[in-house]
């Protein structure tokens, strides 16, 4: 197991044991936690978890969902579980890759078994883009070729008729998310996120039901930062745990 930091999200109110180096939670899992529509009793899928920062910060919002945290990496995998613990998140925890049908269902991950998943893929695929030397960093960063594709068809699997998926990816891969999910998805949800209001959007937070025909819906853009380069008053209070994006 490499060295771990104990950190604190939401203003303390989620731990987080977590690797000292490599991958690390930060606001990408804090915006995509803010997006999910949280009902009592929901199945709720973190996909992709590493040490569950999203499902945990979901479950501090609504602590009566049944959490399933989907991880490949058995080490990030026992992070997680001791997170859950740490939290008094009853979750469950699943070592299993997602691109991999069999290995779900050894993971006793079901098809069509979740009311939301929440999923931040990989940004890269081998291939188009130069990998960290870091090993830990590019396995959760890069997918095989083409594997943003069957990344999304996976989730869209896992979620029951008329589920919610909610994802958080890099805005220069709209057309592909799109192009995606478009037969699949419907009342879709996008929202740009940028650095600062006089600049492109790094960011989109997606978001649609499986089977509706509903159109797609374009959301005021979050900004991150103002002109002094600090957090808004919106993505602090995100970051407290004092606000969401819905």
């Amino acid at each position: 197991m490499p060295d771990v930091t104990d950190d604190l999200l939401l203003a303390g109110r989620v731990r987080l044991a977590q690797p000292a180096k490599g991958h690390r939670a930060g606001t990408d899992a804090v915006l995509l936690a803010a997006s999910a529509p949280l009902r009592p009793g929901d199945v709720v899928m973190d996909v992709g978890a590493a040490t569950g920062a999203v499902g945990l910060m979901a479950a501090a919002r609504e602590r009566d969902g049944r959490y399933v945290f989907l991880e490949r990496d058995p080490d990030l995998a026992e992070l997680c579980r001791r997170n859950c613990r740490d939290n008094g998140v009853q979750g469950q925890v699943a070592v299993a890759d997602l691109l991999d049908k069999a290995s779900r269902l050894a993971a006793g991950l079901g098809s069509e078994s979740a009311d939301i998943v929440l999923t931040n893929p990989p940004f890269l695929e081998e291939g188009r883009s130069r990998l960290s030397p870091d090993k830990g960093r590019a396995a959760a960063h890069a997918l095989p070729a083409g594997g943003l594709e069957a990344w999304l068809k996976a989730c869209m699997g896992l979620l029951k008729p008329k589920g919610r998926l909610v994802m958080i990816h890099r805005a220069d891969r709209l057309g592909e998310c799109l192009g995606i999910l478009r037969d699949r998805l419907g009342g879709m949800e996008l929202r740009f996120v940028h650095p600062q209001v006089d600049q492109a959007a790094i960011r989109l937070l997606l978001s649609g039901i499986r089977g509706s025909r509903a159109p797609l819906s374009i959301l005021p853009p979050l900004i991150l930062n103002g002109p002094d380069g600090r957090f808004t008053p919106l993505t602090e209070a995100l970051h407290r745990g004092e606000a969401s994006l819905l």
